[in-house]
């Protein structure tokens, strides 16, 4: 039992581990009423602390201690220290290993963190702070180390068993036991270590890699799920295939598994070449569920496959930077879905969500940055703000710096921090440094909370044939902050003639005019914008495809909404109008009811909605 107060962690006391891991070596002897766990750590002191040897403090919880030895040496009770929470060891050299044997309860394990037993399973789940519970180590995202895996357990129960990387050896024990060895050749944090052993079933298939490398691919699951894994294989071929082609991401262990596990307390888990799901985010049977539960599947498939690169190869330098490995996937399984299927549509889902419950968010007491500065447990931060709106966070540089330019980046990112565990800063300079950009008052949206309020108010003047809109942006008080500086909100834009016509648009000092759809950029907090050349009053749609996670704010009549879900080439500000003009008609309707009168459904509803049913040209799942 702890017997510590939990403490408040601050992003700026962050320091560099004393000691990292080049290499760990980890058995695990698997019993009904036990297990043990003997780990053999090549270590080494981190260059980067300077001269000395401190004491070594490993994490641990739950763990019963059998032996230690260090470098080879056994240490007996008065050559460590041990609490609830950490073993502590002195070192004698810069470069040493250490092993221990500890046992452990999977069987007991009920809050389905570290290493647990479930209806007959033996299953893991490490993130954030699970590995501690398996043994002693130094259990944070920037240590990384080469794994090493031997499972050992009853063969009749637990035919398979699987860890993370290729498998490399695995034999017949003594009294019907077996063993199986797993290497991954690629560094990774302890939170991504995976263990299963069971009693499953497999459904295999295989993927040419770009460079013609033959993957195996295995979909495990309880055997009564055998005749639902179709359609996550096709996903998961799917998903590798896009990385390759939209990011240049190819697959770099011999095999991908994927385990579908009744009892998982998440959604899904990205270790490393061994992803961990609950069922319900794996089965789909074409006869039994919805389009919606296919792509959830899809989506849900395509998230935990894209962080072998976005969490996995480039991992968080620690749990503040969650979000570079969260919000950073999470826009990239939207962009895979947006390709799959209806772009429009999954844009109208995301932002849908986004308002309705990330702007509750930070609207609310648990307002939070992005990347915040202080926590005191980490799972309070899995959240929609780190996640779904950490994605409009990266969305809004490739807004900012077009697909070309944030490809650029990307492969940057990618290349110079292979292997690392890294920042959202990192990232950012990435970005820059791939575009000759400067970023520096965007990042802004990492480290203020609450949602942006953008008013927009427009003048036309028709002698000069100039439109100006001038935007104004707020941000209320939010618990850590109450006075915000200025955001970076790309807004993408366009201005429609009577005809419902975009028009080209130049802006006051630029040569020659650009496209009918442009991003601006307002960065004060009172901006206008001037466009020339405008022959007649236009009708402006503004923050094309929600350009910016902000609350938007502009005089529009009924007329207006009206003409803009008749004729606006943006899908998500048709829609977008459509709502805002329903509510207001549905508003009306009830104020009718409520003053006892008739009533009286407003025509242009009805027009409009029949404009966008009888144009055959327009994206079908949109209408």
């Amino acid at each position: 039992m702890r017997t510590e107060q939990p403490k408040m962690i601050y992003l700026k006391d962050y320091q560099a581990p004393d000691y990292l891991i080049d290499e760990t070596h980890l058995t695990f002897e698997l019993f009904e009423d036990h297990s043990l766990v003997h780990a053999q750590l090549v270590m080494r002191r981190n260059p980067e602390r300077g001269a000395g040897l401190p004491p070594l403090v490993l994490d641990g919880q739950q763990l019963e201690l059998l032996s230690v030895n260090l470098a080879d040496q056994p240490l007996t009770d008065a050559d460590y220290q041990l609490t609830d929470s950490h073993l502590t060891v002195q070192p004698k050299s810069e470069t040493f290993t250490l092993d221990t044997t500890v046992k452990i309860h999977p069987e007991t394990n009920t809050a389905l963190e570290g290493l647990y037993k479930s209806s007959g399973m033996f299953c893991t789940q490490c993130e954030a702070e699970g590995f501690r519970k398996i043994t002693y180590y130094l259990d944070r995202p920037d240590v990384m180390s080469v794994f090493t895996t031997t499972v050992i357990a009853e063969q009749h129960s637990y035919p398979v068993l699987l860890s993370n990387g290729n498998p490399i050896a695995s034999g017949p024990g003594e009294d019907g036991r077996h063993w199986a060895t797993w290497e991954d050749p690629f560094k990774k944090p302890a939170y991504l270590f995976a263990l299963v052993a069971g009693d499953l079933w497999c459904v295999e298939d295989s993927f040419t890699t770009m460079t013609n490398r033959e993957v195996a691919l295995r979909i495990y699951v309880e055997p009564e799920n055998i005749d639902k894994c179709q359609h996550a294989m096709t996903s998961l071929k799917k998903s590798m295939r896009w990385d390759e082609e939209t990011y240049g991401r190819e697959y770099d262990l011999d095999i991908f598994m994927i385990v579908a596990v009744n009892d998982f307390n998440m959604g899904a888990m990205e270790n490393k070449g061994l992803n961990i799901f609950n069922s319900s985010a794996v089965l789909a049977r074409a006869e039994t569920a919805t389009d919606a539960a296919h792509q959830r599947v899809e989506a849900i498939v395509a998230h935990e496959y894209f962080h072998n690169w976005s969490g996995n190869r480039v991992t968080c330098r620690d749990w503040f930077q969650l979000s570079l490995k969260e919000g950073f996937t999470v826009f990239r399984d939207s962009g895979f879905s947006a390709d799959m299927n209806s772009a429009t549509v999954k844009r109208i889902q995301d932002v849908a969500y986004l308002r309705t419950h990330q702007f509750a968010e930070d609207a609310g007491p648990m307002a939070h940055a992005v990347r915040p500065d202080s926590f005191i447990e980490i799972s309070n931060f899995y959240t929609l703000t780190v996640y779904e709106k950490g994605s409009e966070v990266v969305g809004m540089i490739h807004t900012l710096l077009g697909a070309e330019g944030f490809r650029k980046g990307s492969d940057l990112y990618f290349d110079r921090h292979d292997g690392q565990a890294v920042t959202c800063d990192d990232f950012i300079k990435a970005m820059e440094d791939a575009n000759g950009a400067d970023l520096s008052q965007f990042k802004r949206w990492y480290s203020q909370a609450g949602t942006p309020r953008l008013a927009v108010s427009e003048a036309y003047d028709a002698a000069a044939k100039t439109y100006s809109l001038t935007f104004r942006q707020s941000c209320p008080p939010t618990p850590d902050k109450v006075e915000k500086l200025p955001f970076v909100i790309p807004v993408a834009l366009g201005l429609l003639d009577g005809q419902g016509a975009g028009i080209a648009l130049r802006l006051t000092g630029e040569a020659t005019a650009g496209d009918t759809s442009r991003v601006i950029s307002v960065t004060e907090a009172e901006q206008t914008f001037t466009f020339v050349d405008i022959a007649e009053k236009p009708l402006p749609s503004l923050l094309r495809g929600f350009s910016a996670p902000v609350k938007l704010s502009f005089p529009y009549s009924r007329d207006q909404l009206m003409f803009l879900m008749q004729h606006d080439s943006d899908g998500f500000n048709r829609w977008d109008a459509g709502q805002q003009l329903a509510v207001q008609v549905l508003q009306e309707l009830i104020g009718q009811h409520q003053a006892g009168q008739p009533l009286k459904l407003d025509q242009r509803l009805i027009d409009a909605l029949r404009t966008v049913l009888s144009d055959e040209r327009l994206d079908q799942a949109m209408v």
